[in-house]
């Protein structure tokens, strides 16, 4: 299976789809209905209606391409990828930094074909910021601003500047981190932490934990046209499309 419009094209239709999933999270901000899925993670009526919105606009925009969102998959939705292109979405990435309402969750569509992501939006609602990513190179968009360009960096002389996850480091993490020549240290949620090293702010981000595909394809999309990569712990290309859409540890680095 192959699609007729360029990465480039659907990046371009995936802004918009973006911002309107962003605008339903946001309505229901302030007060939220939360319940608990059987794998004790939080979800709210906000991811619901978010991936509402994101897959009737995929179906309408590529209707032969199939869609991995994270809500479907909890209810048992699980479409056939085959060895074709298909969308990975998190139609709410960072439950937990949207219930404690410091800003720090995104909108996350990223189009995967032959097992790497080939184009990505990642939008952070709360701050009106849109990253995006293809073929092109990498992007920055901001509500009332021009788009930008955005590249990573090279390190500094003097370290790294870490990005760690705000809800999920755990003792592994800081241990690799112990390997490498740090300057500064950083939190973020989300998937806001591979833009943050796309746009040149920040040098690495050590995930030493589960993820799953819908949380890391977006911001790899973004990084990767950034100039950046993501690997394995062991060196290896982080892929997608795998069978239980499981990552193992990895890190991002620009």
């Amino acid at each position: 299976m192959t699609t007729s419009i360029a990465a480039s094209d659907l990046t371009d239709a995936l802004v918009a789809v973006a911002r309107d999933a962003g605008r339903v999270i946001m309505a229901v901000y302030g007060a939220p209905a939360v319940r608990e899925k059987p794998d004790r993670t939080p979800v709210t009526d906000a991811d619901e209606a978010a991936e509402a919105v994101i897959v009737a606009a995929l179906a309408r925009l590529t209707p032969a391409i199939p869609i991995v969102a994270e809500e479907r998959m909890a209810r048992g939705i699980r479409p056939a990828i085959d060895a074709g292109p298909f969308w990975l979405v998190d139609p709410l990435d960072g439950t937990r930094e949207f219930l404690n309402r410091n800003g720090e969750f995104t909108v996350n569509i990223a189009l995967i074909e032959r097992g790497r992501p080939v184009a990505g939006i990642v939008y952070v609602p709360a701050k009106g910021s849109l990253y995006g990513g293809d073929e092109r190179g990498a992007f920055r968009e901001d509500d009332g601003a021009l788009r930008r360009s955005i590249r990573v960096r090279i390190p500094p002389a003097a370290g790294v500047t870490v990005m760690a996850s705000r809800s999920h480091n755990n003792p592994e993490t800081q241990a690799f981190v112990q390997t490498l020549r740090v300057a500064a240290y950083a939190e973020a949620g989300s998937s806001l932490k591979f833009c943050v090293i796309a746009e040149g702010a920040a040098d690495v981000y050590p995930r030493l934990g589960r993820t799953m595909e819908w949380d890391t394809a977006a911001g790899h999309a973004v990084l990767a046209a950034a100039g950046g990569s993501v690997a394995t712990v062991a060196g290896a290309p982080l892929t997608y499309g795998k069978p239980d859409f499981v990552n193992p540890s990895f890190v991002a680095r620009g």
